[in-house]
């Protein structure tokens, strides 16, 4: 049997007992789900049970409570009762499954309903229209009569019926815990002995050989080919690794035989690569002139051809390359020179362009603060313009008011007359009083004494009259003189509002004409920023253009001094001059150079190098 189907069927064996003992661990678990929901439902129906005699007897003790001292707040905790009572049994009806429990219902709700209209409601009724004796006599000469337990024990029924669910539930889910805990260790030191069981097998099976094999390759790859190789015969994967180790010391044998073959071919290939390496080291030091003149044996005589056809094609390269260089660096040089004056000439428009831009911005910042400061004026002149029409409004609604002052005090003046001609009219009602008093002699003394407080009461009333008619006049006086001041307040006002206006009209055409100064201004700022950074750019541009003419010109001269270093010819090669760019104008190239120097760089010895 393969490894993968032992392995395969310890795992089988190892699931299917967990699986077997988690199936009976999952029914005793949906039991004990089962048992607790029907727990649930049974505990609800006793608690609605209860909960119905205790409303039934809420409202009994509640009515008797009324009964005795008639205060109402026994009747809001009788309603309260019954309002539970009735939501509460119409919710068990519906949730109790037995036609008898739900005839027990039916029949509690029945008598309820009879109760109180036979004794609750009619008596309740009774108390509240004055006749709490009578109902109190009702009561005690009804004796039992007047009890809820007609209601009350068809509940009771529930709540046995209840109650023995729940006990059979618990018993159940106590029998289903119990079973689970014994599944859960019997199968789990089950499970652990498989496991230790299929662990002690597979190692002795599969374990124990491949720590052989291992051993065996490790002393063939020490070096000793003559060891027996085990496990050859078996069919599973072990036996095709023994097979495969056998494999590998069959060819570390065949190596071993072919090596002495191999030594005379390691004679030949080792001149061969001291003789190339030989030229390439003259090759190496500059020598192009360098060449294999010694005799190969017949499988390496295409290396030998082949070095010395490479050698010549380099050779023509670098006498081609140094000719090309001498033409190239001196139009690089040229070319440098020109990008640097005009470098210079496009770094000073820059700089005039940069203070130009700088000036008209600055041009620009103070036409807008200008502009801006003549807007927040003209606001202000508006502001002004504004105030000035209140006040004149003001002022007009100070002259009507003091002129219903004016008028009000002409009032007051005419009440003060009034005021005076009842002073008058008083005192002298006191001094007919006195008279009469006097007449009557001892029984009017009393009444002459009031007629005398009355006399001096008028008197004093004129006086204080009096006085208010002098300060009225004093008012009516300065009344007059405030209006006069109101209306020359007023007449300045307008004048002011007139000034007002005219400025505002000329700060407005300020305004406009700082504005179109400033948009004016602003476009040309732009245009002149737009001139600056174009100029500032092809600066950068001539700039780099000129450095990368410098790079060319430097990097030509090295290329001519090391492609100088190699000898093409017997004679050797003379050096090129190397070109100097310290002061003048570099001469210009000839139209025939030009086009040679466009030759030699395309021609394919480019390609070839």
């Amino acid at each position: 049997m393969k490894i993968p189907r032992k392995l395969a069927l310890s795992f089988l064996i190892v699931c299917a007992s967990a699986a077997a003992m988690m199936a009976v661990f999952f029914t005793n678990i949906s039991l004990i789900k089962t048992a607790t929901a029907d727990n649930n439902a049974a505990q609800s129906k006793y608690a609605k049970a209860l909960g119905l005699e205790t409303a039934l007897l809420r409202q009994n003790s509640q009515m008797r409570g009324f009964l005795v001292t008639a205060d109402e707040s026994y009747l809001k905790s009788y309603y309260e009762g019954r309002d539970d009572y009735d939501r509460d049994s119409a919710e068990l009806e519906r949730e109790l499954e037995d036609p008898a429990l739900r005839a027990a219902v039916v029949k509690s709700r029945e008598e309820t309903v009879a109760w109180r209209e036979k004794w609750g409601d009619r008596l309740i009724k009774l108390v509240k229209g004055g006749q709490r004796d009578a109902a109190q006599a009702e009561v005690q000469s009804a004796g039992k009569a007047v009890l809820v337990s007609a209601a009350v024990l068809p509940l009771r029924d529930i709540r046995d019926s209840a109650m023995k669910s729940i006990e059979s539930g618990s018993a159940t889910q106590e029998t289903a815990i119990k079973s689970a805990t014994t599944v859960l260790i019997v199968g789990g030191i089950l499970l652990i002995g498989i496991a230790i069981t299929l662990a002690i097998v597979l190692s002795r099976l599969i374990a124990a050989p491949i720590s052989g094999l291992t051993n065996t390759m490790a002393q063939l790859a020490s070096g000793r080919n003559d060891l027996e190789v085990a496990s050859t015969s078996r069919g599973d994967e072990l036996g095709d690794m023994a097979r495969a180790v056998l494999v590998f010391r069959d060819a570390a044998r065949a190596k071993q035989a072919a090596e002495a073959a191999s030594a005379k071919a390691e004679a030949e290939q080792k001149m061969v690569v001291e003789t190339i390496s030989s030229q390439l080291a003259e090759v190496a030091a500059g020598n192009l002139t360098a060449t294999i003149t010694r005799e190969f044996p017949a499988e390496y005589a295409s290396v030998r051809s082949n070095f010395n056809a490479a050698v010549e094609s380099l050779r023509d390269l670098i006498a081609s390359v140094i000719e090309s260089a001498h033409s190239v660096r001196t139009g690089s040089g040229e070319i440098a020179q020109a990008s640097e004056d005009l470098a210079r000439r496009t770094e000073a428009n820059a700089a005039s362009l940069e203070q130009t831009s700088a000036a008209v911005t600055q041009m620009d910042s103070r036409l807008k603060t200008t502009a801006t400061a003549a807007n927040e004026t003209v606001d202000r002149a508006n502001g002004a313009i504004s105030t000035v029409a209140n006040g004149r409004s003001v002022a007009e609604e100070a002259v009507q008011a003091m002129s219903r002052v004016a008028d009000s005090a002409k009032g007051i003046d005419g009440v003060i007359e009034g005021l005076d001609k009842i002073a008058f009219q008083t005192r002298v009602l006191a001094m007919n009083a006195a008279v009469e008093a006097g007449r009557a002699g001892e029984a009017g003394r009393g009444f002459a004494v009031v007629a005398d407080l009355v006399s001096a009461l008028a008197m004093r009333a004129e006086e204080e009259a009096g006085r208010a008619r002098d300060q009225l006049t004093a008012t009516q006086t300065d009344i007059v003189a405030a209006v006069d001041m109101v209306q020359k307040v007023d007449t300045a006002l307008e004048h002011i509002s007139g000034d007002v206006g005219e400025v505002h009209a000329l700060l407005g055409r300020i305004a406009l004409d700082n504005q179109a100064q400033s948009t004016a201004i602003t476009q040309v700022s732009t245009a002149i920023g737009t001139m600056d950074h174009s100029t500032q750019q092809n600066a950068a541009m001539v700039e780099q253009t000129s450095a990368a003419a410098r790079n060319l010109a430097s990097e030509v001269t090295q290329l001519a001094d090391k492609a100088s270093q190699f000898r093409v010819s017997s004679g050797g090669a003379p050096r090129p001059q190397k070109a100097s760019f310290t002061g003048g104008t570099p001469k210009r190239l000839p139209p025939k150079a030009v086009a040679a120097l466009v030759r030699n760089t395309s021609s394919d010895d480019w390609r070839e190098f």
